[in-house]
């Protein structure tokens, strides 16, 4: 299955994952009647099981568990009980990793100290020795291909050669040698392969911030444009068809979402596979043998499929029936004989099971968090309403359970902003609304997922509606009787800590307190300190925020640290040190404005993190003090006892 993120090269500044602590002395809540507790660390320390992968040919399962506390990989026999962890990472857990396709080994990609330069590492099974393929000092590499059907070599995409672009290399297995296979020009944001592994498609940027899709019919033979949209429009590469005849796209071009296209290169002849017209295309299911497409995903309210294949609509439906939640296919074996699926909704994390769609067996495989089993968790309810200037807004709405009359709330802001809230499970949610906030989440315009208008709403709008938009959220609120205007909070990370800033800068009493990690201050100097391989993009990424070169003025008004002395209310703020999206630099200038003028505020500096907390104690760090400081300020609950590291400056 492919995500909408495999799509190409994203505008997303946020990448921050929010993973999930002995429990502690508890804080007695006010309302007897409230629920119970949830200790920080059954949120927010790592899972118990995650990501179960089956090797290609279907003998084993691989998967991530604590190992010293650190996520790592596990690896079992199917049908035995021979778990067993085959690396050993400390401090930062792994989060990405696949099988080889001849089943022998185990890759995973790591970074050091959150500076999102990924290494690929190789894990031979039979030795259970650990090798790094790619150790070049600022390089990054992506998987591009890992398809059972070439068992010799992998596919990958590396800034090796350039800082700003990735080359595709072929990676032999047998001997770990890398070879060229594409070079990229310099504009080439998105590359893909036939199923021969042969690169026969790419995704250009052109002048005028307009994107070009051509394909060839032969590496030997020239570049043919196929389709092109100028910086309105949006879409991106899906993947040739079985034959390796036509090739998928995305594309907005004649509609208004995202639908999935059929180019014949030959004819130039265009056919639409699936479209919606208010929503993107979210997913994109195919055979892993065969490549023949099975469904189409389109994220509204919830994730919903479109079925190609009456196979694959019979699994869901008997899966659908067995448990109730969302089901996704984690992973599946070359044969189509085994699949790894997954349980989750609003209030059950995930669960994992294998499942023979053939035999129409389903086997219990593990839970994520199985401790919060012991807890209720609070529904999360989809809402809709109005922006002042009209436009229709989606969101979420999550209450305390018991909740009666108006309670303190927290509006808890995406990252990105290219980036939208989903239904479904979210740890922070669950402790806001544990801790007596109710939690209210809006798409604001510029987020993804509701197609080109929605997204070109948010154009130059950084603290201008994009920011109104979070106001009319809070008033809503308000409005309906469920929120008490006088215990409002704001918090967000990335561009969600951004919009904490710009709220308490350039809207002072609107909320009474803020949380924010690594949103960026000054948005001049975060344009000019983007990473080397978002250049590509920088004529897009000006289009949606503006030019520091042509629109200064424009970018310091904008900008909170300019407005920071008119803070007023006490904020909280988290940064990574390693940071490369938004530099520390972003929040010192920030925490020192501030402090100059004498206003308050917390600032959390975390050496060794990048963009997000990978690191279990520092999760659990930022989300104590968070707590805390909303008890503070709020009149919530806490959980009390254990204190962590000093890292507050």
């Amino acid at each position: 299955m492919r995500s909408l993120s495999s799509f190409g090269l994203s505008l997303v500044l946020l990448g921050v994952g929010l993973s999930q602590v002995p429990a502690l002395l508890l804080s007695a809540p006010s309302d007897r009647k409230a629920a119970p507790l949830i200790p920080l660390r059954v949120l927010f320390e790592e899972p118990k099981w995650a990501s179960p992968r089956l090797s290609p040919d279907g003998g084993k399962l691989a998967y991530l568990a604590p190992h010293k506390g650190v996520l790592n990989i596990w690896v079992r026999s199917l049908g035995s009980k021979d778990d067993h962890p085959i690396t050993a990472e400390k401090g930062r857990g792994i989060r990405s990793f696949f099988w080889s396709p001849d089943s022998r080994t185990i890759f995973y990609l790591q970074d050091q100290g959150g500076n999102e330069n990924n290494h690929l590492f190789r894990v031979d099974l039979a030795k259970g020795s650990a090798s790094d393929l790619t150790p070049f000092k600022d390089v990054k590499v992506h998987l591009q291909a890992d398809d059972p059907a070439h068992p010799r070599s992998l596919l990958l995409a590396l800034n090796r050669r350039d800082p700003k672009v990735f080359d595709i290399y072929r990676l032999a297995l047998s001997d770990n040698r890398l070879n060229l296979l594409a070079e990229n020009p310099g504009n080439v944001i998105e590359w893909e392969e036939d199923h021969q592994y042969a690169i026969r498609a790419r995704l250009l940027m052109v002048p005028g911030a307009r994107q070009e899709v051509s394909a060839r019919a032969s590496i030997e033979a020239p570049w043919k444009a196929l389709a092109s949209w100028g910086p309105d429009e949006s879409g991106g590469l899906a993947g040739f068809t079985p034959d390796d005849r036509s090739l998928w796209i995305l594309s907005t071009v004649g509609a208004n979402a995202e639908r999935l296209l059929e180019i014949d290169p030959a004819s130039g002849k265009q056919v639409v596979v699936a479209e919606d017209p208010h929503y993107d295309v979210a997913a994109i299911l195919t055979h892993p043998r065969t490549y023949r497409l099975e469904a189409v995903a389109f994220e509204r309210e919830k994730l919903e499929w479109q079925f190609f294949d009456d196979r694959i609509r019979e699994a869901f439906d008997y899966l659908q029936r067995q448990h109730p939640g969302e089901v996704m296919i984690s992973s599946r074996d070359f044969a189509d004989k085994s699949w790894a699926v997954a349980y989750s909704s609003d209030v059950d994390p995930t669960s994992f099971y294998l499942f023979s769609p053939h035999e129409k067996k389903l086997e219990f495989l593990f839970s994520s968090r199985p401790e919060l089993a012991s807890y209720r968790l609070a529904p999360m309810e989809p809402i809709t309403f109005p922006a002042r200037d009209g436009l229709l807004l989606h969101g979420y709405l999550t209450l305390p359970l018991g909740a009666t009359g108006k309670v303190p709330f927290v509006l808890l802001v995406h990252g990105g902003p290219w980036a939208r809230d989903s239904w479904g499970f979210s740890p922070l949610v669950q402790l806001l609304a544990n801790r007596g906030y109710g939690v209210l989440q809006v798409n604001f315009r510029g987020s993804t997922g509701y197609g080109k208008e929605f997204v070109n709403a948010g154009d130059r709008e950084w603290g201008g509606k994009m920011q109104t938009d979070l106001i009319d959220a809070k008033h809503w609120a308000v409005a309906h009787g469920y929120a008490d205007p006088n215990r409002f909070a704001i918090m967000g990370m990335s561009y969600g800590g951004y919009a904490t800033l710009a709220a308490l800068a350039f809207v002072p009493g609107e909320f009474t307190c803020g949380v924010e990690a690594m949103g960026p201050s000054n948005l001049l100097t975060m344009c000019r300190s983007i990473p080397p391989y978002w250049e590509p993009m920088r004529a897009l990424f000006e289009k949606r925020l503006g030019s520091p070169e042509k629109d200064e003025a424009f970018l310091h008004e904008r900008s909170p640290l300019f407005a920071a002395d008119r803070i007023r209310t006490p904020l909280l703020i988290a940064q990574g040190a390693n940071d490369v999206r938004v530099k520390q630099a972003e929040s010192d200038q920030l925490v020192e404005a501030m402090r100059k003028q004498g206003l308050p505020v917390e600032y959390l500096l975390f050496p060794d993190e990048g963009h997000g907390f990978i690191r279990p104690e520092d999760r659990l760090q930022f989300f104590r003090a968070t707590e805390r400081f909303l008890a503070k300020h709020l009149g919530g609950r806490s959980e009390e006892g254990a204190e962590a590291k000093e890292v507050v400056r």
